[in-house]
């Protein structure tokens, strides 16, 4: 994965045009601004090191603010950042929640701080400990949640939140020092998975459920990547993890902090890298819970006004520009790589943080909209501190940007003129796979527009290909697997079963996994269960469902049990990414069209070592269908979503050698196609 370099190289930038603009003329016009970015990292950078040493000593915020134990002093340290608060206290069973008890003193930075010395705290302040801190303003008094804390546990009778001191005996004793994202991860093929959701039982997950059930499933699925869900501490279950109140806490609902390092330390064990679902493109706007109005002023760590308030999320946006809030956030990257390991991190929500309109309604056509008075560009500068940082930290870590604007340059090396991402998520696929299915009949499929939308995207900049993700599995929507099958997904499903519904959505599901790992991008990603065409969306407990966890589980024992179809989904789910993984061809650059033949719904290309050729229509075979090919030599079949093992009709030899011929000159292959069937094949 292509990595950025700290200051100095950027200040060797050659005068000539930057390397994004000559692989781009048409950026020329904004090369100024690209520029103007590159030296407003340059001199943030300088401003830091001159503050602070460098950019990871700059990041160290989470190691000073919050509750600490000093071992040299021999107490707890207690410190928080609230410039516009007028007293703080910490409060506690250790003091009976006293708010006179334990005040806090502020400093001239705005920091509080208190220390609790252990000839006096040490049988009160222990392990699980319950805390807060008590802060007085201007507008009120309250009882919060500290910013950096690690550890925040809800009443299950009261649904109040507190913070927990968290320090046991022994210190997680890690295995995984040998794993290297660079080794593991060749060509990054994802599970996205949410480990609430992940059992099949009506009650959420733990950590230790999933790293003993989910885990080996994910290995033997030929997955390198688990990319992590709703990690992160939030007050409400049903928010997916996207409503973030503590940042630095691993949310209580699915265990401890040291079953998420088991978690992690046994897929590392297991050859996979794990990336956390970050979320620094917004807050949830919860006081009692979380950041906002912490000190009383309403732009601690948010802009003041609407500016800080998303239209669309019904959150708080934080203030980029800010530098206790940059400090913030880049401080909370690091202790998700240093304190659990994790390998990198798919941002959520980029097109969000770097546009002031947030994306919302908005058309993205010409380059003027990525380089205008539009963008947000302290949130720019965030993420290049953020890509920086990450790869300074963990050189191999990969990095994800959630944006559907299609900013030129986000997945290129600041050196570049780019922004740092190693890869952006492929999000006009799935859109398109859906918008397909919902409007156009199978016979009407237009195979010039397939291939256009799944190869449209910038050259150079990576892209994660996917088919659907978790937001096609919320309620509201529908899986590919139900608007595929239908209702035939809960009534013909048997494996004897010869419904003709359920035939096609069988077909029509692997056909469109195939496409979209060949075509669209240079990484894949799965979630959780639609690897065999798990039959029903997403919906967490909720008022409006009962507050049942029927549709927030993964019903595994469909794709266990050989009576059913579902095995054959994830068959071919299997098969294919071994020989995605065995050809490597995320890493092989674009696909080669070799052949479009609208009037048979024929299309054969070309990618790296693999020839792949889909018959899409409805109900024609097509014998001795002939089309050139690059090279001459025997071909054989590795792979046929036709095989009997994938639930086909197992119309054709597998075992058959193919030998090209000579036409005029040119050199042909001759298949029999048959209809809803995708041949990949290898020259021998």
């Amino acid at each position: 994965m292509t990595t950025t370099t700290p200051t100095a190289s950027l200040a060797a930038a050659p005068a000539t045009a930057l390397p994004l603009v000559q692989h781009d003329p048409w950026l020329a016009p904004y090369e100024p601004v690209l520029r103007r970015r590159q030296q407003r990292l340059e001199a943030r950078l300088a401003e830091i090191g001159q503050q602070y040493g460098s950019l990871s000593k700059f990041a160290t915020a989470h190691q000073r603010l919050g509750l600490h134990y000093d071992g040299r002093r021999r107490g707890h340290w207690y410190r928080e950042w609230a410039p516009a608060a007028q007293a703080l206290s910490l409060i506690g069973d250790f003091n009976d929640w006293n708010r006179q008890a334990t005040p806090l003193i502020k400093g001239a930075d705005g920091v509080w701080e208190v220390f609790l010395p252990d000839k006096e705290y040490k049988d009160r302040l222990t392990h699980h400990s319950l805390y807060k801190v008590h802060v007085v303003s201007a507008h009120g008094a309250q009882d919060r949640l500290p910013a950096t804390l690690r550890r925040a546990v809800q009443n299950p009778e009261t649904h109040d939140f507190a913070g927990q001191v968290w320090r046991p005996e022994t210190p997680f004793a890690w295995t995984d020092q040998k794993f290297r994202v660079a080794n593991a991860v060749r060509e990054p093929l994802i599970y996205e998975a949410h480990v609430g959701m992940a059992l099949e039982e009506g009650r959420v997950g733990s950590y230790l459920e999933f790293a003993e059930q989910v885990l080996p499933r994910i290995a033997a699925g030929g997955y390198n990547c688990v990319q992590l869900m709703a990690v992160m501490e939030h007050p409400y279950y049903g928010s997916f993890g996207y409503h973030v109140a503590n940042f630095f806490a691993v949310s209580s609902r699915f265990g401890t902090p040291e079953e998420l390092k088991h978690l992690i330390n046994e897929a590392h064990r297991l050859g996979v890298a794990v990336l956390l679902d970050v979320v620094h493109s917004h807050a949830v706007k919860n006081e009692a819970e979380g950041l906002a109005n912490f000190d009383g002023s309403g732009h601690q760590y948010f802009h003041a006004g609407s500016r800080g308030e998303h239209p669309g999320w019904d959150s708080r946006l934080f203030d980029y520009g800010k530098p206790e809030v940059q400090q913030f956030l880049l401080s909370n990257l690091r202790y998700w790589l240093e304190e659990f390991h994790i390998d990198g991190f798919r941002f959520d929500g980029i097109t969000s943080m770097l546009y002031h309109h947030h994306g919302e309604g908005v058309s993205f056509g010409g380059y003027e909209s990525y380089f205008g008075p539009e963008v947000d560009e302290d949130a720019v500068l965030y993420l290049q501190l953020a890509t920086t940082l990450v790869h300074e930290i963990k050189r191999s870590a990969l990095l994800i940007a959630e944006d559907m604007s299609g900013m030129p340059g986000l997945c290129r090396p600041i050196a570049e003129g780019g922004v740092g991402f190693g890869y952006r998520l492929g999000m006009g696929i799935p859109d398109y796979w859906i918008k397909l299915l919902k409007h156009t009949r199978d016979e009407d499929w237009n195979l010039y527009d397939l291939w256009y939308v799944l190869n449209n995207r910038r050259d150079g900049e990576k892209t994660v290909a996917y088919a659907e993700s978790h937001d096609q599995a919320l309620v509201g929507d529908k899986t590919l697997a139900q608007w595929l099958l239908d209702d035939a997904i809960y009534q013909h499903m048997g494996r004897s079963d010869t419904d003709p519904v359920a035939a096609r959505g069988v077909a029509l599901h692997k056909l469109i996994r195939l496409l979209t790992v060949s075509l669209g991008g240079e990484a894949y990603l799965n979630f959780i269960g639609n690897e065999f065409g798990h039959p029903e969306w997403v919906d967490f407990p909720r008022e409006g469902n009962n507050w049942s966890h029927h549709f927030a589980r993964r019903q595994w024992s469909l794709a266990d049990n050989p009576d059913l179809k579902f095995q054959y989904l994830l068959n071919f789910d299997r098969a294919m990414i071994e020989l995605v993984r065995s050809s490597h061809l995320l890493a092989a650059g674009p696909a080669r069209q070799l052949h479009l033949d609208p009037e048979n719904q024929v299309l054969v290309f070309q990618r790296g070592p693999l020839l792949l050729a889909f018959n899409l229509h409805t109900e024609h075979s097509i014998p001795d269908y002939r089309f050139v090919v690059p090279t001459a030599g025997r071909y054989r079949i590795v792979l046929d979503s036709d095989a009997p093992d994938f639930g086909g009709f197992a119309r054709i030899d597998d075992d058959y050698r193919y030998e090209t011929l000579e036409e005029n000159g040119v050199h042909k292959l001759s298949l029999y196609l048959t209809s809803r069937t995708a041949l990949v094949l290898e020259r021998i």
